[in-house]
């Protein structure tokens, strides 16, 4: 079987810090996205955004890493979104009953509001 790596690339926008994921979210690969994220908290972001658009698999071991990485960013004074999430991935969140216990948004980033958004 040929194992599909995790790309992690890490940015900071504002205050918030992204990052984006290619590849599998597995046994093999979580570790690595757990570390990534805990070096982002330690930077004391308001939020931390997991950009899933380039996710092509997530197992139980990884369903369980974003979990505790939620929690670990609530620790933080943090917040953990998940973005861009696939129709498998929101089909994954829903079916596993923990879609309701995550921040998510369509984009890893938020659009500034325009004059006509401003209250």
């Amino acid at each position: 079987m040929v194992h599909q790596k995790l790309d992690i690339s890490v940015y900071r926008e504002s205050n918030e810090t992204i990052v984006a994921l290619t590849g599998e979210i597995d046994l093999q690969t979580a570790s690595r996205l757990s570390g990534a994220v805990d070096a982002a908290l330690a930077e004391d972001p308001v939020r931390v955004v997991l950009d899933m658009g380039g996710v092509t698999f997530c197992d139980s071991r990884g369903l369980g890493t974003l979990v505790v990485l939620s929690r670990a960013a609530t620790r933080s004074r943090a917040v953990l979104v998940l973005a861009n999430l696939g129709d498998f991935l929101q089909r994954l969140l829903s079916v596993s009953g923990i879609g309701d216990h995550f921040v998510i948004r369509e984009h890893a980033t938020e659009a500034e509001p325009g004059p006509e958004d401003r209250a």
